[in-house]
């Protein structure tokens, strides 16, 4: 089950974190950027939220949007309207309208909250709650 991959691959890097200061940055986030083929990040402080799921999504051997930003992805898969766990979820920022947004995989959801196992999420790779007003979609990704 391709959402079993992909949560598993996502937990291995449960609590990674950026590195605090401007001077330092893990390299492991930098690593993220470099092997989806954006080698001209050189900062963990540049939105890593699109590049974590990318890199998940590849190594799992799925599509992925090979961009930067978390709308990228809502032209990735199939919308769905069940989410299961592993399906990603893309959120809106600041305005439903903007261009900014968050991206990770679905955990659950009760009444109000989606819970999301994602990278950037308070600086880190965890599980966190984000209102369900703001999901713009669920999508389910292909195999390649």
């Amino acid at each position: 089950m391709y959402q079993e991959k992909l949560l598993h691959k996502a937990l291995e890097y449960y609590g990674l974190n950026e590195l605090p200061g401007p001077a330092e940055n893990n390299p492991v986030i930098l690593q993220f950027f470099k092997e989806i083929g954006h080698q001209w990040v050189k900062n963990d402080e540049t939105a890593w939220c699109s590049a974590f799921i990318n890199y998940i999504a590849t190594k799992c051997g799925y599509e992925s949007s090979g961009k930067l930003n978390a709308r990228s992805w809502l032209t990735v898969g199939w919308q769905v309207e069940t989410p299961k766990p592993g399906d990603v979820v893309i959120l809106w920022r600041e305005a439903r309208t903007s261009w900014k947004g968050h991206v990770g995989l679905f955990i659950r959801q009760d009444q109000d909250l989606v819970y999301i196992l994602g990278g950037n999420q308070s600086n880190q790779v965890n599980i966190k709650p984000y209102r369900k007003s703001r999901v713009l979609e669920y999508r389910r990704l292909k195999s390649l």
